[in-house]
């Protein structure tokens, strides 16, 4: 959410943001809105200061009054009632260092990392090896559960474990806290988060129990400090946490339909951070290189992406992507992203730290970053480290957590 005095300074700049990010919001209506709550609250506030000021004797006078303020009061909450729904529709505009576009095929590769293997066999992709050496079986999980699920088994259950005990361990020496959050959201914190405007479809709600199931644990992370406030000492307040995540897959129709890279329940770590306003640019860079270290770590080749305007979501100002080369499939596919929300999530949420100068609370910036999605990962893995024979190489930085060099 914006600070409506915010819009009302910068209404063009507001609209030019919005244009940027191909959304459509009436930011005149929005200020119509805006004027015509404060034309309410001015007359009610005058009215009552009048009322305050009647004598005894004046009860008709008083009487009137209050039936004036009635009739206001209704209009005045219908008023605030659209202007806060608008408001809650308009995306976080993208810092001027976003590149501007229209969508994924503006996005801008800043880098190639990493030495992609060379194989002197033919290269299989990884559900022909997974199926092979029965570590993945979506056959049985589609019985079960239907279309977009697998069963991750053996050898590659022992590397998701491998996989979420590096990320914590390498990401704790930042100060990251781990955390296994809740992965249901009540409705207001979800809609907190800012990604149910645009983008209820794809998430998964329990209707009964009016419950939100998570897409990924930043969205339970992000709302566990919802109306507190930091001493700004505190900041950052960085979180690693770990949690399945549900996603519908709404807007995949025919995308990836085989296979575990795009499913409805995957396993991920994600790192979120509460950080001072100023410092948020170092910070986002800070999560970009914890996921090129993590992915450096387990050698493997990948590329750092800019995300242009057309490509960003609701809560997000700047984004990158890793995307990691694979052999399989002869190209890469994102495995990461890091995002920088400023503080747009944390005016819904009410969260705030204190300036140590001025005591006053202000709002706080909040980031978030993939550490590794499992899934994503494993295929990664799987494809990267193929051998002639079928099996996989496990690498070097996992193998003290799986206790095994290879699989197959």
């Amino acid at each position: 959410m914006l600070d409506i005095k915010f819009i009302r300074q910068n209404p063009e700049k507001v609209k030019e943001g919005i244009a940027r990010k191909q959304a459509k919001i009436d930011i005149d209506r929005i200020l119509e809105l805006d004027e015509k709550k404060r034309e309410y609250l001015q007359k009610i506030e005058n009215m009552r200061s009048e009322q305050n000021k009647l004598g005894k004797d004046d009860i008709v006078k008083a009487k009137e009054i209050k039936e004036e303020i009635k009739k206001l009061e209704p209009e005045l909450e219908n008023t605030d009632k659209e202007l806060q729904t608008l408001l809650r529709k308009i995306p976080n505009p993208p810092l001027n260092t976003v590149p501007t576009g229209k969508d994924d095929t503006e996005n801008i590769v800043l880098r190639e990392e990493g030495k992609k293997p060379e194989f002197n066999f033919p290269i299989k992709d990884y559900m022909d090896i997974g199926e092979k050496l029965d570590i993945i079986d979506t056959q049985r999980a589609a019985k079960v559960s239907g279309t977009r699920f697998g069963y991750i088994k053996g050898g590659a259950a022992m590397l998701e474990f491998a996989l979420v005990n590096l990320a914590m361990e390498t990401l704790a020496k930042e100060n990251f806290v781990p955390v296994v959050p809740p992965i249901m959201l009540k409705p207001e914190m979800m809609e907190g988060m800012g990604y149910v405007e645009r983008g209820a479809e794809e998430i998964y709600y329990l209707e009964k129990d009016k419950l939100y199931l998570v897409g990924t644990s930043e969205q339970s992370i992000g709302v566990m400090h919802s109306g507190e406030i930091f001493e700004e000492k505190d900041l950052p307040k960085r979180y690693a946490g770990f949690s399945t995540c549900f996603r519908r897959e709404a807007g995949a129709y025919g995308k990836d339909t085989k296979g575990i890279l795009r499913v409805h329940q995957f396993d991920k770590v994600e790192m979120f951070s509460f950080c001072h306003p100023e410092k948020s640019m170092e910070e986002h860079q800070l999560l970009l290189k914890m996921e090129e270290k993590l992915m450096q770590l387990l050698e493997l080749p990948y590329r750092v992406i800019n995300i242009c305007t057309g490509d960003l979501g609701d809560p997000a100002a700047a984004k990158y992507d890793i995307e990691a080369w694979l052999p399989g499939q002869n190209q890469y596919r994102e495995t990461h992203s890091t995002s920088n929300c400023t503080d747009y999530q944390a005016r819904r949420l009410n969260i705030k730290y204190r300036d140590s100068k001025t005591k006053k609370p202000e709002f706080v910036y909040t980031l978030n970053g993939t550490a590794f999605a499992i899934g994503r990962m494993l295929i990664a893995i799987i494809e990267n480290y193929q051998q002639k024979d079928g099996s996989i190489l496990v690498p070097k930085v996992l193998q003290k957590y799986t206790g095994f060099k290879k699989i197959g």
